[in-house]
């Protein structure tokens, strides 16, 4: 029986290749470039055809990639030890805070989930998508979403995790997403159906919202954006929005200035930032450069990758002090640190050096075409986010290590997902979507996505499908990580605070 095919935007995309490998992009663009690199991951042409023309070509993916195909879960046969997975995804981190990392994972499915993207990014590579390309975030899920401050000082809502950021499937985001969702409210002691509600409002607003996208400008697309205020005006519970109207006040005094006292000594001989293991410390030198030479010559390369006013801007600082900082899930055990810088006026500027790894994606899609990771990283989030930090860049540290750069905690606000009821998980859950579906449709083709979605939820329902499947998988990759744990094959540290 002959396989059927369908040349979508220069790449030829067969069924039963979308099944054995569906996330790689094939051989090589229309323009016949042969390289030496492996296979780059990249970005479909969202521009070629006019709009009509790209929906129908989404339509056309449905017999390609049935809709409903989308749904259930089942492991492959010869699936990896999740513990596998993550041993080999902690090589090369910081040796003694690998324990720290399972410590922050053992709690619940949910905590697991969060540290376990490598794990997931080998299931999804096994499923089944249209092979159209996105800037995915690579490790979606509700609680990397956040508001924090605009150039402007405005308080945008948006997406605020790019560490695993690659061009990729749309399906990937979304499969994440949904199934952070499932977790969310599981422990959180709600009902099925009330888990089952909160996964279809995240794919029918994605759904509806690339509908509006597919017949916007790209122009309009871009300078999209859901403000904090409306998340808020949008919260049912008097008690959350209280929180959230609270949180917004607080987080707008939050910036270096608010800081300062609190991470920061007054010593006779200058300013230095406080210890506070295992949290932040000064790392001992051992052999080598010191690590605050090292950490003066790495913001010496940022400063280059910097637009020409932000390095005027941060010319006018001067380094003082950095020291490490143990961060998030997913992130500890990468090199991560802050630094301290002062203008003349003793003004100070906190900046985050966190360290940036190949995508777990990269297995399966194609390497980043950028050669420092961080960049990978910073030009992610710049194309998916409605606005970016001013300071964002990217350097080299040893020169084998890739970082990137950003201001530490300016004016961030963090979601309480332990708060949401049902109602309000629903609320999110369409946020979510509609946010998803923006920083999405900014880089990949909205026409294409929407004409392959449709109106009618045959999508939801299967992605729900998968997500209640995935989360059940996900339960059991954390009783095998519990396992772990109490048998003594790995090492874990559990914080006291």
């Amino acid at each position: 029986m002959a396989r059927r095919g369908f040349l979508f935007n220069g790449y030829k995309i067969s069924r039963e290749s979308n099944r054995r490998s569906n996330s790689r992009v094939l051989a090589s663009s229309a323009d016949g470039d042969k390289s030496d690199k492996k296979t780059a991951a990249v970005l479909h042409d969202a521009t070629i055809t006019p709009r009509d023309n790209r929906r129908g070509r989404g339509q056309a993916l449905r017999g390609i990639a049935p809709r409903e195909d989308h749904a259930g879960w089942k492991p492959a046969a010869d699936r990896p030890s999740p513990i596998d997975v993550l041993a080999k995804n902690s090589e090369g981190r910081i040796e003694e805070l690998v324990p720290l990392r399972y410590g922050r994972m053992l709690p619940t499915p949910f905590t697991f989930f969060r540290g376990a993207a490598a794990v997931m990014a080998q299931d999804l590579a096994l499923t089944t998508t249209t092979g159209v390309q996105v800037q995915a975030c690579g490790d979606m899920h509700l609680l990397n979403f956040g508001a924090f401050a605009t150039p402007e000082r405005n308080v945008a809502f948006d997406i605020n995790d790019f560490d695993e950021t690659l061009p990729a499937p749309w399906e990937y985001d979304l499969q994440r997403l949904t199934v952070s969702f499932i977790l969310a409210a599981r422990e959180n002691g709600l009902k099925p159906k009330h888990a089952l509600n909160a996964s279809n409002a995240v794919l029918a607003s994605y759904r509806e919202k690339m509908a509006e996208y597919s017949k916007m400008s790209i122009l309009d697309i871009w300078y999209d954006r859901i403000d904090w205020r409306h998340v808020i005006e949008s919260t049912s519970s008097p008690e959350v929005k209280k929180r959230r109207e609270k949180a917004l006040n607080k987080a707008m005094r939050r910036n270096s200035e608010f800081y300062f006292p609190k991470l920061v000594d007054s010593q006779a001989d200058g300013f230095l930032i406080k210890d506070q293991p295992p949290r932040i410390y000064h790392p001992e030198n051992g052999s080598g450069k010191p690590f605050r030479e090292k950490i003066s010559e790495a913001l010496e390369a940022y400063k280059e990758s910097l637009q020409e006013d932000k390095r005027r801007l941060f010319s006018r600082y001067r380094y003082v002090d950095s020291a490490l900082k143990v961060v998030g899930i997913g992130s500890v055990g990468t090199m991560c640190a802050i630094a301290l810088l002062l203008a003349p006026d003793d003004e100070p500027l906190f900046l985050q050096i966190k360290e940036a790894r190949p995508s777990v994606f990269e297995e399966f899609v194609g390497e980043s075409s950028f050669e420092n990771r961080g960049q990978r990283v910073v030009e992610g989030q710049r194309i998916m986010q409605s606005a970016s930090d001013i300071f964002l860049g990217w350097t080299k540290f040893d020169e084998s290590k890739h970082f990137y750069v950003r201001q530490l905690r300016d004016t961030k606000i963090k979601l309480e997902p332990e708060l949401w009821d049902a109602k309000i998980m629903l609320e999110m859950a369409k946020i979510m979507g509609s946010v998803l579906a923006r920083a999405h449709a900014r880089s990949g083709d909205s026409a294409v996505i929407s004409g392959y979605l449709g109106s009618e939820p045959i999508f939801d329902e299967a992605m729900t499908d998968f997500a209640v499947a995935y989360a059940d998988q996900v339960e059991k990759d954390h009783a095998e990580l519990v396992k772990a744990h109490q048998s003594g094959k790995i090492e874990v540290k559990i914080e006291t605070e």
